[in-house]
């Protein structure tokens, strides 16, 4: 219940603008055709930048149990591409939503949740969307 109510809140309080612009990017990636990987990534993290509250961000490596090519060397080489040309300015993005949050104490998991986001948004290649449930049963 605690979950809904923090996502309902966030998407009110403007946690749909940072989901549209990680979708926006998506598309910008999407009409360049060789940002087809990076475009793939901008949509999975646009959808928990929409509803982050009892979802967490984590390694596909962690959930395959296997290395795959966004995981490896050419997914580090993404990173840094991705860094460099889009992933800075969305990172800065969530910095100033999370400043404006921790203004009040209840802005305070709101801009925890922003601070999460600025960090997957300078390296969201390799990374994947679970449930925190889920997480939990693939440590145990």
């Amino acid at each position: 219940m605690l979950r809904l109510i923090g996502n309902i809140l966030w998407f009110v309080l403007g946690g749909v603008w940072m989901a549209l612009g990680w979708w926006l990017a998506g598309l910008i990636m999407l009409i360049t055709i060789v940002g087809i990987p990076w475009a793939k990534a901008c949509f999975v993290i646009g959808g928990f930048a929409l509803w982050p509250f009892g979802r967490e961000a984590v390694s596909r490596r962690d959930v395959n149990g296997r290395h795959d090519i966004g995981t490896g060397a050419l997914g580090f080489l993404g990173n840094v591409i991705w860094f460099v040309f889009g992933g800075w300015w969305l990172a800065i993005g969530h910095v100033v939503c999370a400043a404006a949050n921790f203004i009040t104490i209840i802005g305070i998991p709101f801009g925890i949740q922003h601070l999460k986001l600025a960090l997957i948004a300078l390296a969201p290649i390799g990374q994947t969307v679970v449930e925190k449930d889920r997480m939990f049963s693939m440590r145990g």
